[in-house]
């Protein structure tokens, strides 16, 4: 049986209350009066995604038009927060698919998916994977490609500390997988603007 997420905006609250008694704030310091619900109210909509089932998103539309070459939607801009430090990490996502004979994808849900799995605690690596499955289950294609350039803030603002680096991560599925010119296609267009 699959979990159900339930956001409790006062139980983050809370926490965020505690939180800042742990920083020895004053929480009665007009900066930080409305903190605890400003907090949870971005944690909200940040975390929007855990309650939206993708697979509900795309769906193929099915088109007169019969095209069995690639499809590449390139930079659609993505926030996300790492499970491990709560800190956001961000970027593009690019996502190529090959339609099997009349089954579309519309455009637009290609970017929702990407909104909807970015909207959870989450891992790049993890991310990615999500939106390539899922564009397989839903719509069926002959391949799927996704790739993510994102810069992480655990690593600029902690640890390594080193702003501006990007971790890039990949999912290759069907012929993207299995066919090194279907692959090779996607990537030149990719890089090309």
């Amino acid at each position: 049986m699959k979990k159900t997420y339930k956001f409790d905006e006062k139980k983050a609250q809370k926490a965020v209350k505690l939180l800042l008694e742990a920083f020895g704030e004053d929480l009665d310091r007009e900066g930080v009066k409305r903190t605890p619900e400003r907090v949870a109210e971005f944690y909200k909509e940040a975390l929007s995604g855990n309650e939206i089932d993708p697979l509900k998103i795309v769906k193929a539309h099915y088109e007169t038009e019969d095209h069995e070459e690639i499809v590449l939607v390139k930079d659609i801009p993505f926030y996300s927060l790492c499970e491990h430090h709560l800190l956001p990490f961000f970027g593009k996502a690019h996502i190529a698919y090959i339609p099997n004979k009349d089954k579309i994808v519309g455009v637009s849900k290609l970017i929702r998916l990407v909104e909807v799995f970015a909207n959870r605690l989450q891992l790049q690596e993890r991310l990615t994977k999500q939106i390539a499955d899922t564009v397989m289950k839903a719509a069926s294609p002959q391949g799927v490609m996704v790739v993510l350039e994102a810069e992480h803030l655990c690593m600029t603002m902690r640890g390594v500390k080193k702003p501006g680096s990007q971790m890039v991560t990949s999912a290759m599925r069907g012929a993207f997988m299995n066919d090194v010119r279907t692959r090779s296609e996607a990537m030149s267009l990719l890089k090309n603007s």
